[in-house]
């Protein structure tokens, strides 16, 4: 993907190294992209409430020779036709070519999270889901799914669990939970109102809330203990693809951990659970047949 393609996705970095005046520029242009196309320089300045050089200066850092420069990248950003989908594909990519490109991203994806997560966090957040009462999964669009997915994971510890997509449901078990309680909340971002002061709720209620999320984020300094993850994908701007994968990644091993966690006393009961699916079914044999 050339520059001009992935402009969009530099100004959205939540790690890109602007400064205050700077990011006031870089959120004026997010609000309304396709109107800073066709706006003036003085326009957008007022716009950001900061002064003209500075916008110019925002423009060069991001390697333009001004603010018209500027103006044709971002159009063409907005052009491509690789928008929305992921930031490793470009538009003129046919299946022999974006086939690896995906693959190739979410490996490097695996391996950032694996190369940064703390084993020590990993060992508490492990303790506190051993030690729970009952434990709530919430995660709210892309998120949900995970949610789901941790739910047919966690089930089979012997502890009550259920996963949760909806806002209000999530509110309300948040508000009338109890000490021993557990909340995991899913969300790459960390931005979702409704996550954050769900999060809040369940603390002000003495249940404990661990989220997977970004680093620094409004939920992750909501939580009583963060797992987070900095993959480097802008689901602001592109469809999530790799933040999920090292999403359930993690709370695979997690599950791993409990298991380790339980011992061999456990293992009958998940013996007995996989038993259970015998009869659903068919024979290698017949399958052969």
């Amino acid at each position: 993907m050339t520059p001009s393609q992935n402009l969009l996705a530099e100004l959205a970095k939540p790690t890109q190294a602007f400064s205050k005046a700077e990011q006031k520029v870089a959120s004026a242009i997010l609000a309304n992209p396709e109107l800073t196309t066709r706006s003036s320089i003085a326009r957008l300045a007022q716009s950001a409430k900061v002064s003209e050089p500075t916008v110019n200066r925002f423009c060069k850092r991001l390697g333009a020779t001004g603010f018209p420069d500027f103006k044709l990248k971002l159009a063409l950003s907005l052009a491509s036709g690789a928008r929305f989908i992921n930031s490793a594909v470009a538009e003129d990519d046919t299946a022999p070519t974006f086939t690896p490109k995906i693959f190739n991203a979410s490996i490097h994806a695996l391996e950032i999270t694996r190369d940064s997560v703390d084993p020590k966090l990993i060992h508490h957040v492990i303790d506190e889901v051993v030690a729970s009462k009952r434990i709530y999964f919430f995660g709210q669009g892309n998120s949900g799914p995970v949610a789901l997915d941790a739910e047919f994971k966690f089930f089979r510890f012997n502890t009550p669990v259920s996963a949760h997509q909806d806002p209000l449901m999530q509110r309300m078990l948040a508000a009338a939970s109890k000490p021993g309680d557990l909340f995991v909340i899913i969300s790459y971002t960390g931005r979702t109102i409704e996550l954050v002061e769900t999060a809040r709720l369940a603390r002000d209620s003495l249940a404990t809330v661990i989220s997977i999320t970004a680093p620094a984020s409004p939920l992750a300094r909501a939580s009583d203990l963060a797992i987070t993850l900095d993959v480097g994908e802008d689901t602001d701007e592109y469809l999530p693809m790799t933040s999920r994968l090292a999403q359930l990644t993690l709370l695979d091993v997690i599950a791993t951990g409990v298991t380790l966690r339980q011992g061999q006393a456990h293992l009958p009961h998940l013996a007995r659970i996989k038993k259970s699916l015998t009869s659903t079914r068919f024979d290698n044999s017949e399958q052969d047949a």
